[in-house]
């Protein structure tokens, strides 16, 4: 059973700093891809940050030049360091993984609320 498993969100100050975690497993299948979305309160789902098996990353325009999307390969895991954050990055996080380019699955999230 596949499960992807995050953590570090929490609470923190605008201008602060956060590094969310997704740790993957439970698949025989190589990892295509993996991605951060993030849902804030009374918006849709928006995609933040999405890396590929071969480091290929790309960023939604409103958190390029603060956030950075890197992995682990040998721990199936990847990253999210979130920096300059502001009171519109709060939202609950969720990690998002494409195993051999056609199953994906998604994590239980996590909570990141940014005060001013």
């Amino acid at each position: 059973q596949v499960q992807l498993v995050e953590s570090g969100g929490g609470l923190v100050q605008a201008g602060g700093s956060l590094r969310l975690s997704c740790a993957a497993s439970g698949s025989r299948f190589s990892i295509t891809a993996m991605a951060w979305y993030r849902r804030a309160p009374g918006k849709q789902r928006e995609l933040v940050a999405t890396i590929t098996s071969g480091d290929s990353t790309g960023y939604a325009e409103s958190v390029k030049g603060r956030f950075t999307i890197s992995r682990d390969n040998a721990k199936n895991t990847v990253y999210l360091q979130m920096n300059s954050l502001r009171p519109d990055d709060t939202a609950v996080y969720y990690c998002h993984a494409i195993y051999a380019s056609r199953y994906a699955y998604w994590g239980q999230g996590t909570q990141v609320t940014v005060s001013s």
